[in-house]
């Protein structure tokens, strides 16, 4: 079933708006355009909504915040939200600063997401009030594993239900939830954690996969993360001696280029509950 939702992305070729932090802005634009979407990048207040208008999708990432990029995200996502665009937020560092908690929360109540994606400790620092983040990164102590797998799934579809959008968590384990069913995602490698911006193009690439999958937003989510910790396992293949993290980062890139229909349905690992 996710073969479909990638092979949609490449025949329909969405254009996505992205407000998303400068230090991975690139990568975004690279991994939106391997994986057949075009991406567009605009966050001066005065244009945001234009832009967003001959758009099909909407990424809002809260990685690098000021005064001017929150009002052009408020702006840009009411819009979207009145074209019934596809819309996700990223809340990157929410727990870490009250300026980033507040500003995520504001934008989920004030717009109508589709998917809120992050790590763990952002989720539960927007559901619970915890202050567990590590500058942009999760805590160690955070971490979806088999031993707390049916608490963390019971959290995430009881979020989804609270808010009434799909919540993302992704992590070393990954979880995809609405209020009724959760996918459980096992694709991926540690090593991704080590270059920044792969969660920035994950949710570039998942908001492609909902644009152009409008029937099946859940699936669609589901199938843009499988793919990305695909392409983290196909590209870790390709490294080699004296190549780090530079080199992979262009590798996945390169994964997502290459990737097929049929490489992601024999790839992707999951569970649905």
């Amino acid at each position: 079933m996710f073969k479909d939702c990638l092979e949609n992305v490449r025949k329909k070729k969405p254009l996505i708006h992205n407000i998303t932090n400068y230090v991975t802005v690139n990568d975004v634009a690279n991994a939106l355009l391997a994986i057949g979407a075009s991406p567009i990048m605009a966050d001066e207040g005065e244009e945001v909504e234009e832009i967003t208008s001959i758009c099909d999708g909407l990424n809002i990432n809260i990685g690098t915040l000021n005064k001017h990029t929150i009002e052009a995200m408020k702006i840009a996502g009411k819009k979207a939200s009145e074209l019934h665009h596809a819309l996700l937020l990223d809340p990157v560092g929410a727990g870490a600063s009250s300026l980033r908690s507040a500003t995520a929360a504001s934008l989920m109540d004030e717009i109508a997401f589709d998917v809120v994606r992050g790590n763990v400790s952002e989720l539960k620092a927007l559901a619970l009030g915890a202050t567990s983040t590590q500058g942009v990164d999760a805590s160690e102590a955070d971490v979806v594993t088999q031993d707390n797998l049916n608490e963390m799934v019971h959290f995430t579809m009881n979020y989804a239900k609270k808010t009434n959008k799909i919540i993302a968590i992704t992590g070393a384990i990954d979880l995809v939830a609405d209020s009724e069913h959760c996918f459980i995602i096992y694709n991926g490698r540690k090593e991704m954690s080590r270059i920044t911006g792969t969660g920035c193009m994950l949710s570039g690439i998942m908001t492609a996969f909902l644009a152009a999958n409008s029937d099946n937003k859940l699936e669609a989510a589901a199938a843009a993360i499988c793919t990305m910790g695909l392409a983290g396992e196909i590209g870790y293949r390709y490294l080699t001696e004296g190549e780090g993290n530079a080199s992979y980062r262009n590798h996945i890139i390169d994964a997502l280029y290459h990737m097929d229909g049929k490489t992601l349905e024999e790839g992707a690992r999951y569970e649905w509950r």
